[in-house]
């Protein structure tokens, strides 16, 4: 087994493959790179991640990543603050949580034209009336670009 100690690795042209094992990552240009994923397909890795989540039950935080804080707004009410905002308003949430006896809730889409939603997610979960519902927990994901 060999150790190669390095700081940088520059290739001969723009496009720069580097192969681990037998995946090959590919560098276009600055600030992308592409992995192979299943079968021939490309996937960005900047692209392709998820820049948030978070699992919660209403402003308790149990486990997150890029998020710092919920806020309980009232039922079914929340907002995530990110800890790093997200690049512009065109970003993408989903997610679930479940309420007592195992009904599952879902929330609706956020209003993207408030201009602080680069800084936060406000959703309303409700259950399967339409109503808003608490849910514990509730678990979302973002995906979207940085700042």
């Amino acid at each position: 087994m060999s150790t190669v100690i390095l700081d940088t690795i520059t290739g001969k042209s723009t496009a720069t493959t580097i192969t681990i094992g037998s995946t090959p990552v590919i560098s276009a240009s600055a600030n992308s790179m592409t992995i192979r994923g299943e079968g021939s397909a490309q996937t960005s890795i900047q692209q392709g991640l998820l820049k948030a989540w978070c699992n919660y039950d209403q402003a308790s935080v149990n486990d997150s990543f890029n998020v710092g804080s919920v806020t309980d707004n009232g039922t079914g009410d929340y907002a995530i603050v990110f800890t790093n905002n997200m690049a512009n308003i065109n970003f993408s949430g989903g997610g679930l949580g479940v309420h007592d006896a195992g009904s599952y809730t879902a929330f609706q889409t956020y209003d993207h034209d408030d201009p602080a939603q680069t800084i936060r997610l406000t959703i309303n979960m409700q259950n399967v009336d339409q109503n808003k519902q608490d849910a514990e927990p509730t678990c979302t994901l973002i995906a979207g670009d940085l700042a």
